[in-house]
């Protein structure tokens, strides 16, 4: 046997009802998205900030340089696009609630 612990089995799901912490159940399925949005924009700055750190010690682009950084026209555009693009997809939920609740004139 090696050094190294076995690795831990987890379930895959959870068991028991989940908490609530709203009394409206839409609420508190926002929280969830909003703190689940949280873990992976924090995981992808970490990343980004290693990748930024293993640049600059390898003297390929300087931290400066990074921070100085302005896109060019089209690239700022595709910016813009796939922004625009991901606040749509996003806020489909409650653009289709809306579409659902709104009067049929």
């Amino acid at each position: 046997m090696t050094d190294q612990a076995k690795p831990v089995k987890l379930a895959r799901t959870a068991k028991g009802k989940r908490p609530q912490y709203f009394a409206d159940p839409a609420t508190d399925k926002l929280l969830n998205m909003v703190v689940n949005l949280m873990g992976e924009l924090s995981v992808t700055r970490d990343r980004l900030d290693t990748v930024e750190k293993l640049l600059e010690a390898r003297t390929i682009i300087p931290q400066a340089e990074i921070d100085s950084y302005r896109p060019a026209k089209d690239a700022e555009a595709a910016r813009d696009a796939r922004r625009a693009q991901m606040i749509q997809r996003v806020l489909r939920p409650v653009e289709m609630e809306l579409e659902e609740t709104a009067p049929k004139d």
